[in-house]
């Protein structure tokens, strides 16, 4: 009996035993389990974090490699050798010249396959420009370079043959199929004028800015539309400002001297007006402390409201911005006359009023150049509007079988800006497209051929991208369509979405890099105040 007690207890300790071995051993179990748990956890947080740095630092060698690639690309054309005028004349190839450097021209140019034609590029303009940075040139924000791209970095990197030439065209012979040119240059050679023929002609050399008949304009106000206009603004704010400091300069010529007029209240004349502004207020001020209660901007529309191809929303709060901004905005205001030191206008109620100002800037409509207003006159049936030359949906010149014209010089149910012009251009591209298609060598009137290219290809269809406009300080506004609506907002945020969409339709790393470099010197270190 003893014995068996004594063996009951030994069970029932080692039993004990057991369980707690086992206790032990399942809880060092969970815990080395959550451990690893955890230690796996970080390791792949480590492991996360390390492949995400990678990706960064790829990227960013990625990134500086296209900028390097890009700049040798951009600065290293491939060589070849152009053909003079007489050997192009026993190319099998037709020949297609066009006239202007604008918007509509250098996207026909950028989009065209210049394998399947001889080009030609004339203009007085050896450059592209960015017209819608040009306000932001007139006080400094920007410089002139940085929105110009010359054309010879567009042609020298096409295939093919294409020449550009510096030149005025004065004259279109569309019988004989000829222009005449004329050297534009301040320095002449022996030889000044000159004509090229062509096999099809494209007229995109835009419009002039139209003074309506209004006496003073052309002798008094300045322009806003070349480069040499935006350099000529920002030389006679300069002469404003220092003449109104003069020594013993008096109150009341202080006033009109510091006072800026904007006549039209389209994108241009609302953007430059903007810019002004903040010069005005983010770096004149400064410099100037002893006049900087005298600064006066004042814009003058003719409609009832500024920016009519915006939103009202829009319209709305812009108004508001400008009043914030003590810009005065005079609507329903018709300018009668420009005089050297004042503007004569007639206010709502039909009365004259002469404004004293110091600089006026006119930022208003279009009217033909004399080359297309020559062309147009020698079509009296078909050609009977006064806008521009009328063409079909092909951008056909009515009464021409090749001549084709686009942007401002076209008369069309479209606004006359870049954005519409940039897509004619890539349409007419693919116009030429077909044209090669069709031009099999079986077809020998030029009637035929585009009766074939109309065939296979479409209408031209114009898709708005939207509307931006900088209104000040670093405002913006933008009306963007989207689906069947249109969204409209405002606000220092859309200024970002607004740089961001004039950067991505510069045309090269080049012109985005010193678009840039510009904003961000002017954020620290303001606009440049010195005498061009």
């Amino acid at each position: 009996m003893i014995r068996i007690g004594t063996r009951l207890l030994n069970v029932k300790s080692h039993s004990r035993l057991h369980t707690s071995q086992f206790a032990n051993l399942n809880s060092r179990f969970q815990s080395t389990n959550s451990n690893g748990k955890n230690k796996g956890g970080f390791e792949w947080a480590k492991k996360g974090a390390r492949f995400g740095y990678r990706g960064i630092v790829i990227g960013l060698q990625l990134t500086l490699a296209y900028v390097v690639i890009s700049a040798y690309m951009h600065n290293n054309p491939r060589p070849y050798t152009l053909r003079n005028k007489e050997e192009l004349k026993t190319d099998k190839k037709k020949q297609i010249v066009i006239l202007g450097t604008g918007w509509g021209s250098t996207s026909f140019l950028k989009a065209i396959n210049s394998n399947n034609y001889d080009i030609t590029v004339v203009s007085p303009r050896n450059y592209f420009l960015f017209t819608p940075l040009l306000p932001s040139c007139t006080v400094g924000t920007l410089e002139y370079r940085s929105i110009v791209e010359p054309i010879r970095y567009i042609t020298r990197h096409m295939p093919g043959q294409v020449r550009f030439v510096e030149a005025e065209c004065t004259k279109i012979d569309h019988e004989n199929n000829r222009i005449t040119i004329t050297d534009s240059s301040e320095i002449q050679g022996e030889v000044n004028s000159s004509t090229i023929d062509y096999d099809y002609l494209v007229v995109g050399c835009g419009a002039e800015t139209a003074t309506f008949g209004i006496p003073g304009v052309k002798e008094h106000a300045c322009f806003l539309k070349e480069i040499d206009h935006a350099k000529e603004i920002r030389r006679k704010i300069s002469d404003c400002l220092e003449t109104a400091t003069f020594e013993g300069q008096q109150s009341k010529e202080q006033d009109r001297l510091l006072h800026m007029v904007v006549v039209g209240g389209g994108p241009t004349g609302v953007e430059y007006a903007a810019e002004l502004h903040d010069f005005l207020e983010d770096d004149l001020k400064k410099w100037y402390p002893d006049m900087a209660g005298k600064f006066k901007i004042t814009l003058i529309e003719a409609m009832n409201n500024v920016l009519p191809s915006f939103s009202k929303k829009m319209i709305k709060y812009t108004e508001a911005t400008f009043k914030q901004n003590n810009i005065e905005i005079l609507n329903n205001t018709m300018v009668k006359e420009v005089k050297e030191r004042s503007v004569v206008v007639q206010n709502p109620n039909k009365e004259l009023v002469e404004i004293p100002c110091g600089l006026l800037v006119w930022a208003g409509g279009n009217m033909m150049r004399p080359v297309v207003r020559d062309l147009i006159s020698n079509f009296p049936e078909a050609q009977t509007n006064r806008r521009g030359v009328t063409v079909n949906d092909h951008l056909l010149m009515n009464g021409s079988q090749n001549i084709f014209v686009l942007g401002d010089a076209a008369a069309t149910q479209y606004a006359p800006t870049a954005q519409v012009a940039s897509q004619q251009g890539k349409y007419l591209a693919r116009v030429f497209k077909g044209l090669n298609k069709a031009d099999t060598g079986d077809i020998k009137d030029q009637a035929q051929l585009i009766e074939e290219m109309h065939k296979n290809t479409r209408p031209f269809h114009y898709t708005h991208q939207g509307s931006l406009a900088y209104i000040g300080s670093e405002k913006a506004i933008a009306d963007i369509p989207f689906l069947d609506s249109t969204y409209s907002f405002g606000g220092v945020a859309t200024l970002m979405f607004w740089k961001s969409a004039y950067l991505s339709n510069l045309f090269s790393v080049r012109n985005r890099y010193l678009v840039i470099s510009d904003w961000t010197k002017t954020m620290f270190y303001g606009r440049d105040i010195a005498r061009e």
